[in-house]
């Protein structure tokens, strides 16, 4: 088995198509091996070349509601009374580091999340 460092895009696609006919591997098997291997090399690829940003405070908040069927109701005892609930939400008022503590623990979103600063609605 070969397999050398991905420095290029055309060796990042490459990795790719690699990666596309081992899906089918079983594990402990070398192609299983040389597939564990790839999927390392194109995620450190994709970091030092695709970084994602973190996600808006009140937009990670929002999707976690979402996926957990959450009101803002749900909401109080990590943020308060739920106007401020709607403040939050409504980027009218930012997180406080309470806030972002009891949402992190309770909601379990990333911290880095939560404390990035808020996109201002226009």
């Amino acid at each position: 088995m070969e397999i050398k460092p991905i420095r290029t895009d055309d060796q990042y696609k490459a990795a790719l198509s690699e990666i596309e006919s081992l899906m089918a591997a079983g594990p402990d098997t070398p192609e299983g091996e040389k597939l564990d291997v790839m999927v390392a090399l194109i995620e450190a690829y994709e970091v030092r070349h695709f970084p994602m940003d973190l996600p808006d405070p009140v937009e990670a908040i929002k999707f976690e509601m979402e996926r957990k069927g959450l009101t803002a109701k749900d909401l109080e005892p990590m943020i308060g009374k739920r106007n401020r609930v709607y403040e939050i939400l409504n980027h009218k008022r930012s997180l406080t580091l309470k806030m972002i503590w009891k949402l992190h623990e309770g909601l379990g979103i990333p911290a880095e999340s939560l404390i990035k600063p808020a996109q201002a609605q226009t």
